[in-house]
């Protein structure tokens, strides 16, 4: 027993000096750490980095016992295929990485620590009261017929290269230009329709298909699509079901489904003023992904 005394004794002293030592700075560092590695682990985990880590995970313990036994011909190989790996990871994970450094800009630390450089608050809006009308009248007349329909509404982030995919339109959003396009057997149904401020720019563009696992599998292209092109941009997508008429929402690599025109209206206001709009702004609040 005298022996445990003394040691939470000593314990207690280095504790609380340790305590005592400690210093606004070293608080500081620590708030940033956590911050960092919290953020690393909550994006590695939404994205095909958490496969990656369970296979750095059993390597790590391969290598582990490589060096433990000392077999120096497998350590020569390891250390040389070190840097070969590395190089490797950034290859395959280039698109997640992109993603996480654009998610980095939009949250625009910087104008939001000094407001002076802010340049948002004096940005108009993204598109009339008009176009949103326009745009949930198409969707709802589309969705009563059955009609598909695959519309992406741009944001920050530009589509450009999106738009070079497809046909070059300039048009004023008007519901019957939309509802005419996507019309059956019509040469620009199949594909994309990409709205920037209060017009379409192109039609039949090819957007990039998720490979979400979580998503349904009664779940087609078309929304796929959406959901993909919602990924690796900040943009909004409108997609409505030719199978079942319903009108989903898609929005960074979210998916919601069977919404309301009242809904989808409301989702297109809080998006047409975001750019105007600098506090905190929760799009998908209370929504579940793939919630149906």
């Amino acid at each position: 027993m005298s022996a445990v005394k003394i040691w939470l004794k000593n314990y207690l002293v280095t504790f609380t000096d340790s305590i005592s030592s400690i210093t606004p700075t070293n608080v500081l560092e620590i708030l940033i750490l956590a911050f960092l590695v919290y953020n690393l682990l909550l994006w590695i985990k939404n994205t095909k980095a958490w496969t990656l880590l369970k296979g750095i995970m059993v390597l790590g313990i391969c290598v582990s016992i490589v060096y433990i036994l000392r077999m120096d011909t497998l350590i020569f190989l390891v250390s040389r295929a070190i840097d070969i790996a590395i190089m490797a990871a950034l290859v395959i994970f280039q698109p997640e990485l992109r993603r996480a450094l654009e998610q980095l800009g939009e949250k625009q630390i910087v104008s939001s620590l000094i407001p002076i450089i802010d340049t948002n608050r004096d940005v108009s809006e993204r598109f009339s009261d008009k176009t949103v009308n326009e745009i949930v009248k198409a969707a709802s007349e589309m969705s009563k017929v059955k009609t598909g329909a695959l519309i992406v509404v741009e944001q920050n982030i530009r589509l450009d290269e999106y738009e070079r995919t497809g046909i070059v339109l300039d048009s004023v959003v008007t519901s019957q230009l939309l509802i005419n396009i996507f019309e059956h057997n019509t040469p620009l149904h199949d594909g994309a329709v990409i709205i920037k401020g209060n017009r379409i720019t192109s039609a039949t563009c090819y957007l990039p298909l998720s490979d979400n696992m979580m998503l349904s599998k009664e779940l087609g292209t078309r929304h796929r699509a959406g959901v993909g092109i919602s990924e690796v941009t900040d943009s909004l997508t409108v997609i409505v079901s030719e199978e079942t008429g319903k009108i989903s929402v898609a929005y960074k690599g979210e998916l919601k489904r069977n919404v309301t025109p009242d809904v989808l209206k409301e989702q297109l206001i809080i998006l047409q003023n975001k750019s105007v709009t600098p506090k905190k702004f929760k799009f998908w609040k209370g929504w579940n992904k793939n919630e149906a």
